[in-house]
């Protein structure tokens, strides 16, 4: 068992602090910025909560995160009151946000500066895979150091994995999410055509899933999105932030990411739409009103 604190209860966070408790069995303080949700979360699983990150952070092993964007994550790990001046000397810091390269690499020279480990550790498998402690971690930092805190991110996933120095976390993170935004619209494109052929889609999806064109998002998205349901699942807006941090990324190493940015454009008529909050398999619904607003 250790002392862990973990920062930010949001839509996955809250969960992953559950399994650090329930799961892994450890010694949990919680930090989050509305009280209420963090005292639900104490009602609900033990342990304690704190009333800044650095109180939280104070006398742990390991602190987790997981909070919304790069300057959200400043906010809780720099100043008087973040995160980073309550560390002990030989803890670890490990970063679940999905954020930039450029902020992990940041994040970690102050570690280094105030004598504990860094993890920049993005995660992938939505809420469903926070609920179940079956997410993906892709992690970037030194072997030792990782090393250590596998076991206890182990608590809430089923893969953890090394992919290099520190940023390479959020680097591999970039990859997924380039991946699934194509792999969601081409399955929007797919269902769109079928529907329009009058084809039994459910049927379609159900032989084609068994063969070189399945994937996950087609096992998992496939039923909702023939039933035009999105209030669930993986947000437009999160997707969306996760795609700029992409596209600011491949201008800065100069990786052509044409697709993407295509995709980005798509997910933000699903904006216009009203579908923020929509699942990202929403994308068959822009694509839905696209052929209903053409002219025959």
């Amino acid at each position: 068992m250790a002392k862990v604190t973990f920062i930010g209860l949001g839509v996955m966070g809250y969960h992953m602090a559950g399994h650090l408790a329930a799961k892994g069995g450890h010694d949990v303080t919680v930090y989050n910025r509305t009280q209420a949700k963090a005292q639900k979360w104490v009602d609900q699983f033990g342990g304690a909560m704190a009333a800044t990150p650095r109180e939280a952070a104070r006398d742990c092993d390991f602190v987790f995160c997981c909070v919304g964007n790069d300057d959200d994550l400043r906010s809780v790990t720099l100043g008087e009151d973040g995160a980073f001046s309550g560390m002990k000397d030989g803890s670890i810091f490990i970063d679940n946000t999905t954020a930039s390269a450029d902020v992990a690499r940041e994040l970690r020279a102050a570690a280094d500066d105030s004598g504990f480990g860094f993890i920049d550790a993005p995660v992938s498998g939505g809420e469903a895979g926070a609920v179940n402690g079956v997410l993906t971690v892709m992690c970037g930092g030194d072997d030792k150091v990782f090393e250590r805190a596998k076991p206890v991110i182990e608590s809430f996933a089923r893969m953890v994995g090394l992919m290099g120095p520190t940023g390479a976390g959020q680097l591999t993170k970039m990859v997924n999410q380039i991946c699934i935004a194509g792999l969601v619209q081409g399955l929007s494109e797919g269902i769109n055509f079928g529907l329009k052929a009058g084809l039994d889609m459910a049927k379609v999806i159900d032989v084609i899933s068994k063969g070189a064109a399945g994937s996950w998002q087609m096992e998992n998205r496939h039923k909702t999105m023939i039933d035009g349901k999105y209030d669930h699942g993986f947000a437009v807006d999160w997707m969306r932030k996760d795609l700029g941090i992409i596209l600011s990324e491949a201008d800065n190493i100069g990786a052509a990411v044409p697709a993407t940015a295509l995709i980005d454009q798509f997910y933000k008529e699903v904006q216009s739409m009203g579908g923020n909050r929509w699942d990202t398999s929403s994308l068959l619904a822009r694509l839905q009103k696209f052929d209903g607003d053409r002219k025959p």
